[in-house]
């Protein structure tokens, strides 16, 4: 694959990304705000708008180095975490697992809806194309951040179900939670435990890639 067909296929993945993570955010700061934690929407970050969530590092220099490093073979991101008050929340301890599970939920079921559109009727190849490849980046984007490592969503997830003082040990992993992932992704752990969930929730779903 030549630099142009590489950064042409990236632009496409990329926007896919985008919105991904746009809807995996202000799921996010939506459920924050159901839930009496205003900070999102007054900090502008409840909105579908993409250029909200956008963090120049995360969201586009770490894609576009592990697309280009992976001869297009792998793409991945983050976008800007949304801001979230802990004690605004109505029960802080019960509403946080809800807050860090919706924006993995939302990519499930983003995809989920994708897949019955796709077997609504038959599509244009490209067309085809663009939502399969939209459903996988949903589904990895949502398994990925179901990986209970800060700052992860299932990090989130787990600090509400534990005993508070384990909960406050655990959250103190937060500053080396990205050595971490990084680590465990080097040795090819997340690609022997993720790749088989996103495989299987893909089957579930009927998309075959």
């Amino acid at each position: 694959m030549n630099i142009v067909s590489l950064l042409f296929s990236f632009a496409v993945s990329f926007g896919l990304l985008l919105i991904a993570m746009t809807v995996h955010e202000f799921s996010h700061g939506l459920v924050a705000y159901k839930l009496g934690d205003p900070t999102a929407k007054y900090s502008g970050r409840l909105t579908l708008n993409p250029l909200a969530h956008i963090d120049p590092i995360w969201t586009f220099i770490l894609p576009l180095f592990l697309f280009i490093s992976s001869g297009g073979q792998f793409i991945f991101g983050a976008a800007k975490p949304v801001p979230i008050n802990y004690w605004a929340l109505r029960n802080p301890k019960r509403d946080i697992i809800w807050v860090g599970a919706s924006g993995p939920l939302s990519n499930l079921i983003f995809a989920a809806v994708l897949s019955f559109l796709l077997k609504l009727a038959p599509l244009p190849p490209v067309i085809n194309f663009i939502l399969i490849n939209l459903i996988v980046i949903n589904v990895v984007l949502g398994v990925f951040n179901l990986v209970p490592i800060p700052p992860l969503d299932g990090s989130r997830i787990l600090m509400g179900l534990l005993p508070e003082a384990l909960a406050t040990q655990y959250a103190s992993i937060e500053p080396f939670g990205f050595i971490i992932l990084m680590v465990l992704i080097w040795m090819g752990v997340f690609g022997n435990l993720i790749w088989p969930l996103v495989s299987m929730f893909l089957r579930l779903l009927g998309v075959s890639i």
